[in-house]
């Protein structure tokens, strides 16, 4: 049962949408001030690769 609602918690925190093409965009997770929407970080043709390329820019941004 823990392992479903840690699930439903780590796609809740991600902002990773399947698009109607099939493939998957990464969005940032605050919302840009300026328009009021999620910046675009990338488009991927897998989830796997979004998730990966979401890990990096996580890295990234805590000054790796």
């Amino acid at each position: 049962m823990s392992v479903c609602v840690n699930r439903v918690r780590t796609e809740k925190n991600s902002m990773i949408r399947k698009l109607k093409s099939g493939k998957y965009r990464l969005y940032s997770r605050k919302v840009d001030e300026k328009t009021g929407k999620r910046k675009n970080l990338g488009t991927f043709d897998s989830r796997a690769a979004a998730e990966k390329h979401e890990r990096a820019v996580q890295f990234f941004k805590r000054g790796g």
